[in-house]
């Protein structure tokens, strides 16, 4: 089993969510529906978790939650050794001229976000997407991709590793770096 280090406490990752949701209030009214696209497996549980937090918040406020699989949009599906293995994609909204807001839990290289925006184009054209990650590796990018709303900024070596580990499948909430060769 890997070792790790842990970057962000359970206490602080509670507190991150809640920045981040509170963030998500301010930017939106509560007079359309808050139109949230998870990208799966990681993206769709932080944007669960965030809509939880947005309705205890704010009652009044509606929100749409989508999943999207992106397994057949990546440029290195084709090479990896193994198959991959697809997740559903589940967007029962309409999404053309709306405004998006996309969640992942890491942005690493930017392929998975770009990915992402090439399968959100087969569902309509956006008039607006943003993009909410909980991790924000930001020196290491392939493509020129920025977040609108950031958990927490990690400065690593490209051979780290970083993870979020949700409670209800790793036991606790919390980011860890792991050194590795693991990459998005």
């Amino acid at each position: 089993m890997q070792r790790g280090r842990q970057i962000l406490s359970p206490d602080k990752f509670k507190i991150t969510l809640q920045r981040l949701a509170s963030q998500i209030i301010e930017n939106y009214d509560n007079k359309e529906p808050i139109l949230i696209i998870g990208i799966q497996e990681k993206g769709v549980i932080l944007s669960e978790r965030l809509s939880e937090i947005i309705l205890k918040e704010d009652p009044k406020q509606k929100i749409q939650l989508g999943k999207l699989d992106i397994t057949f949009y990546r440029d290195d599906f084709r090479m990896r050794e193994a198959p991959l293995k697809a997740n559903a994609t589940q967007i029962d909204f309409d999404i053309e001229s709306k405004k998006i807001l996309l969640v992942d839990d890491v942005l690493y290289t930017g392929r998975t976000i770009h990915a992402a925006i090439s399968a959100l184009q087969d569902f309509g054209r956006v008039e607006k997407l943003e993009l909410l990650t909980m991790v924000d590796r930001r020196f290491n990018r392939h493509f020129p991709i920025k977040t609108d709303y950031t958990g927490l900024q990690v400065d690593s070596l490209d051979e780290a590793y970083v993870k979020v580990q949700w409670e209800h499948i790793d036991g606790e909430d919390k980011i860890m770096i792991f050194s590795a060769n693991k990459k998005d």
